[in-house]
């Protein structure tokens, strides 16, 4: 007799599809225990084999292509991404990304679907290192592009997402000097207006998964325990986001920024803030969780913190299909470097270039003699958040394949070299026995910082006649050394010396040296490791100090120019390609210093113009430059582009495309334009387009074509909630072109400073010659509002408005003038709520700090500084007699109304600390009716707030 087959176990509800997905969250919470709950709160949570739980990793970078996994296709660099003005082609790249993304999940499960992407810091500083990661100076349109991307990531399944985005960095992120410790003083229009805008709009539209916190503090607080977490990003849309922390940053809330006293201290504040996700430690969760359970048994946190948490986690796990017993529709996706995907990847490339000046010689020719030279001219960069490439285009490669190679010449314009040393033999590259190895990352990493170089190879020795080297420098006397067989030198763990790196890479670059006087001849000094070169018995390998390292006296067989100077001749145009490699002198973790190009590089242009020839500038850049537009008769500018990055330029260079790349960012003339890089006050600062008064290089939204666009009808009609504007452009040249029609507000009338322009919608649309297309764009008055300090809200003022549209910030075609019913300006009503310090009208010589370490802001003296704040249109009313500061710290503080001194008070003594708030009372002299208020502060005093009595 046959045992009887036991009944199949019932499906658990978490499992049913059926259900909603709040009831799967909570039954699979139900049936998690503490301990496994806590381990879900690390990057890499653990699998619960018990319940068929796989194990999950948060964060994938994918800013522009699958990055760190190997191979995938390569888009242009974000910043190129914003350079197009075009949401349905940045839609159609997101999706490319996630379907590539789940294809290599399919073959690899280290690949994640919660991105990391995309980064919407705005561009408020162009010397800012990870200038490439972002969109735009502008929070709309990072805003416009940033939602596109997220929406391609998303997929477009109501219910299942392809990957999950989650949007980087939170908040005022923008500088990479001491970006752990430094803290961004926002004053609240700043924030609301500019900071919290592109954020908000991004998470409104509904495809955005999770944000990551970035390193850098926000008025004296981490942004890891910010209370705009709650305040503001939870409160923008029902989703469960789930906030992923930065790598090591809950860390460094104790070891660098000394926020807390104890890591547990530390963990409960982040996790009670509404960090969900612990980035830290790499794959060892042990600290993190021991830290959780620390915190628990103090009676920091509590059960239903973690629980939250991971509700969080396990929404976005749910949304991504894991749980469903049938594959989720996004499952068996399989699209991976298809011929669709190349050639979107060529389309963003070109639609990513920027005409920004051209004298007519632009197309080329068919016919044209071609130089190019350069130190980009032959290269295909790649930076940090790059895949590895599958196909790969240089612009001497896209210039041989549009024009042929008879009519090309080709100088890369570095200094060929020999290093003698002191016994008057010369370093020497050995040859290797010709063994491949794959490109840095073509494996796929985790974590690519920890990617060792090659050792392999034989180590340089000396010779008699040694070898010729290929020298870059990239500024500032930062040098890359390039063997013969293209290999460049580089340093492994084993400190030896190999021509062993396809390209300059790494969290801490290896291929970098600098060559320093000493004595009579050169330091060879290896930038990676801060130490010199020496020569030894073994090989060239990296000395323990100055006293052991080896004399070089740099013999030069060519300078770059006079290779440049000889192809020059004989062309009838010189193209430069010239600009940065993402990895040196401007990248994440070091700021750039200067607009300017490095000093090699601009001798290479005085060469190409000196030959007598026409010379076009080609800019392939992660930022902006200044330089002599005049001096050329064509100049362009692109992002890294990509895998197609030659081919979409050369398209470009002979006319097959019609450039109509735009300036994601104003492009300024001079570093004297240039506020600090650690003043985040775009308005008191007069930052950006909004509010630079200076003549910009380029301004934003700037962009030329090989056609021209006529603007005519404009109509502007306000109606219920929104303006209504339309107008027509119209092709008048004879191509067909891409056009990218902008509209722009301002107000005529402003109680306070109101930019000089912003952008409030625009149109990226194809024309053919004669072409006519009617753009109509509906602007919410909302878009029109500002953020009104003195009542803490938003407010539309009403009165006159101009809305200007044109082809950039400063090219504006036509104008129309709408008057707004609005609110009216109403004076402060301090005295029934007195005035938070933090929110002034103007200020100078302050800086805003964290009233306590949860919430709330203060105001204080910079260092060094008497600071001052002004608040306009105080009503007293009848009078007050009496004014009370709270405050902590120990200065003084002088009051004046209208400019006459009223009360002048000081502490007593040092607070205990800074969080041990005090009140301080004067009286105050002829405070009635509606007075400008001014505070002058000295001393380590941080004001908090303003009462009046009496």
């Amino acid at each position: 007799m046959t045992a009887p087959t036991p009944p199949t176990p019932p499906t658990p509800p978490f499992r049913d599809p059926r259900l909603p997905l709040e009831k799967r969250v909570d039954d699979l919470l139900s049936r998690l225990t503490l301990d496994e709950r806590t381990a879900f709160l690390h990057q890499f949570a653990p699998a619960v084999e018990r319940l068929g739980v796989a194990a999950f990793r948060t964060g994938q970078e994918a800013l522009h292509g699958v990055a760190w996994m190997g191979p995938a296709t390569v888009f242009p660099q974000a910043v190129g991404l914003g350079a197009t003005w075009n949401e349905d082609l940045v839609r159609r790249v997101g999706e490319a990304v996630s379907k590539e993304a789940r294809a290599m999940r399919a073959r690899d499960e280290r690949v994640g679907l919660n991105v990391w992407s995309p980064t919407v810091n705005l561009l408020r500083h162009p010397l800012w290192g990870r200038n490439e990661e972002g969109y735009s100076e502008d929070p709309r349109l990072t805003s416009a592009i940033a939602t596109a991307y997220t929406r391609g990531l998303r997929g477009d399944h109501p219910v299942y997402w392809r990957t999950a985005p989650v949007l980087k960095h939170w908040l005022a992120h923008n500088n990479e000097a001491d970006r752990d410790t430094s803290s961004s003083s926002v004053r609240p229009r700043v924030l609301h207006e500019y900071d919290l805008r592109a954020f908000r709009e991004t998470v409104e539209a509904g495809a955005v998964a999770g944000v990551m916190p970035a390193y850098n503090l926000v008025n004296g607080r981490p942004n890891h325990v910010s209370p705009y977490l709650a305040e503001h990003l939870r409160a923008w849309t029902r989703e469960e986001l789930l906030v992923c922390s930065d790598a090591g940053a809950p860390s460094n809330l104790v070891d660098s920024e000394h926020y807390f006293d104890t890591h547990e201290e530390a963990t409960a504040a982040a996790l009670r803030a509404g960090v969900d996700s612990f980035t830290d430690h790499g794959t060892d969760s042990t600290k993190i969780v021991a830290r959780v359970r620390g915190a628990l048994e103090r009676g920091l946190l509590t059960e239903t913190d973690v629980d939250t948490a991971v509700r969080r986690q396990l929404s976005v796990r749910f949304r991504l299909g894991e749980f469903d017993p049938d594959p989720a529709p996004y499952a068996g996706t399989a699209d991976f470097d298809t011929p669709e995907h190349r050639e979107l990847a060529r389309e963003a490339a070109e639609q990513a270039v920027v005409l920004l000046g051209n004298d007519g010689v632009l197309p080329l020719a068919p016919d044209t003699r071609i130089a190019v030279v350069g130190l980009l001219a032959d290269e295909c960069k790649l930076d940090w958040y790059s895949g590895t490439l599958i196909h790969r285009s240089t612009p001497l490669e896209g210039l041989y394949e549009r024009f042929g190679a008879a009519r090309v010449s080709f100088a890369e314009g570095v200094d060929r070299i020999r290093l003698r040393t002191g016994d008057g033999r010369f370093l020497h590259v050995p040859p290797s026995d010709g063994s491949a190895s794959g490109a840095r990352g073509a494996e796929g990493a985790l974590d690519p910082a920890l990617l060792a170089g090659r050792t392999d190879l034989p180590p340089l020795t000396t010779a008699a006649d040694g070898t010729e080297l290929a020298l870059a420098d990239w500024g500032e006397g930062v040098l890359t050394l390039r063997a013969p067989d293209g290999r460049y030198l580089s340093v492994a763990e084993d400190g030896f010396v190999r021509a062993s790196a396809d390209q300059p890479g790494g969290w801490v670059v290896q291929e970098t040296f600098r060559l320093e006087p000493h004595g009579n001849g050169h330091l060879l000094r290896h930038l990676g490791t801060g130490r010199p070169v020496r020569v030894a018995a073994d090989g060239v390998k990296v000395a323990a100090d100055d006293a052991d390292a080896e004399i070089f006296e740099p013999v030069v067989t060519e300078r770059g120019e006079d290779a440049v100077a000889r192809v020059a001749a004989g062309a009838d145009v010189v193209v430069v390609v010239a600009g940065n490699d993402p990895h040196i002198n401007g990248r994440e973790t070091e700021d750039r210093t200067t607009l300017r190009l490095p000093a090699h590089q601009e001798r290479l242009l005085r060469a190409a113009r000196a030959a007598g020839g026409r010379t076009v500038l080609a800019l392939v850049s992660a930022y902006p430059y200044a330089v002599d537009a005049d001096a050329f008769s064509a100049v362009l500018w692109t992002a890294h582009g990509g895998q197609a990055a030659g081919t979409a330029l050369a398209r470009v260079l002979a006319g097959d495309v019609s450039p109509a790349g735009r300036l994601p960012q104003t492009w300024y003339a001079d570093d004297g334009d240039l506020p600090d890089l650690l003043d985040y006050d775009v308005i008191g600062g007069r930052q950006t387009y909004l509010y630079f008064e200076g003549t910009p290089l380029f301004p934003f939204g700037h962009g030329l074509s090989y056609a021209s666009f006529g603007y005519a009808d404009l109509s502007a009609r306000v109606g219920d909630g929104s303006v209504r504007v339309s107008f027509t452009v119209t092709n008048t040249g004879d191509v067909t072109a891409d056009e990218v029609a902008q509209l722009y507000g301002r107000a005529e009338e402003p109680s306070v400073p109101r930019p000089r322009r912003e952008l409030l919608a625009h149109r990226r649309l194809t024309l053919a010659p004669g072409a006519t297309a009617e753009v109509v764009f509906e602007v919410p008055l909302s878009a029109l509002a500002f953020w009104d300090v003195a009542h803490g809200r938003w407010r539309l003022e009403p009165g006159p408005y101009a809305l200007l549209v044109g082809a950039s910030s400063e090219d504006v075609r036509l104008s129309a003038t709408v008057t707004l019913d609005g609110e009216p300006s109403a004076p402060r009503p301090v005295r029934e709520r007195g005035l938070a310090a933090a929110d002034f009208d103007e200020q100078s010589g302050t800086e805003i700090v964290d009233r306590t370490r949860t919430a709330g802001d203060a105001v204080t003296p910079a260092a060094d500084a008497t600071g001052e704040l002004l608040y306009r249109a105080c009503d007293f009313g009848p009078g007050v007699t009496g004014v009370t500061l709270t405050v902590a710290g120990e200065g003084s503080a002088e009051i004046a109304l209208d400019g006459v001194p009223a009360a002048a008070l000081a502490t007593d003594a040092p607070t205990p600390g800074p969080y041990d708030y005090v009140e301080i009372g004067a009286p105050l002299a002829a405070a009635e009716g509606v007075r400008d208020l001014r505070i002058r502060l000295r001393g380590t005093l941080r004001l908090a707030h303003v009462g009046f009595s009496g």
